[in-house]
């Protein structure tokens, strides 16, 4: 066991726990933030996606020993009203029908735009590539990254 201090959505939290442990199960199990999704747990599917230090991360492999001083943004912490653009374009487009990726698809999309505030459709796609949404809403999403970017 070990301590560690992260900076989570703009807060410091500390937590006692294997260093090996995920992040994602750092933020589920130990801090009660659930918005990011367990899928996989290879780092395949893209439903734990949150963004370390601004870059779209797979949180499900990523051990808390890694992290160091890094800040971390989950879900929760995209906005605190769910008024992020790319939020907003998902509302609009009707984005989520299970909503079960939506989380992972959403901090993908805004790490992009945070990066690329102009993506082409080629850029979007293979910025996306890797979030796998089961439902198939991957026409809508690219619509409303495409909305979000013209916000």
């Amino acid at each position: 066991m070990a301590t560690f201090t992260l900076n989570i959505n703009g807060k410091k939290q500390e937590v006692d726990l294997d260093p090996s442990t995920p992040i994602l199960w750092v933020l589920r199990d130990h801090l009660n933030m659930v918005g990011t999704k367990f899928g996989c747990g290879i780092a395949q599917c893209g439903a734990c996606t949150i963004h370390l230090d601004g870059t779209a991360t797979r949180s499900c492999i990523l051990p808390v020993s890694s992290i160091g001083d890094k800040n971390i943004t989950t879900i929760e912490g995209l906005s605190e009203n769910g008024d992020h653009p790319v939020q907003k374009a998902w509302l609009e487009v009707d984005v989520p029908q299970c909503g079960y990726c939506q989380a992972g698809q959403i901090m993908t999309a805004s790490a992009l735009l945070e990066k690329n505030p102009n993506p082409t459709d080629e850029e979007i796609e293979t910025a996306m590539n890797g979030n796998i949404c089961r439902c198939g809403t991957y026409l809508r999403i690219r619509k409303a990254v495409k909305i979000a970017s013209e916000s």
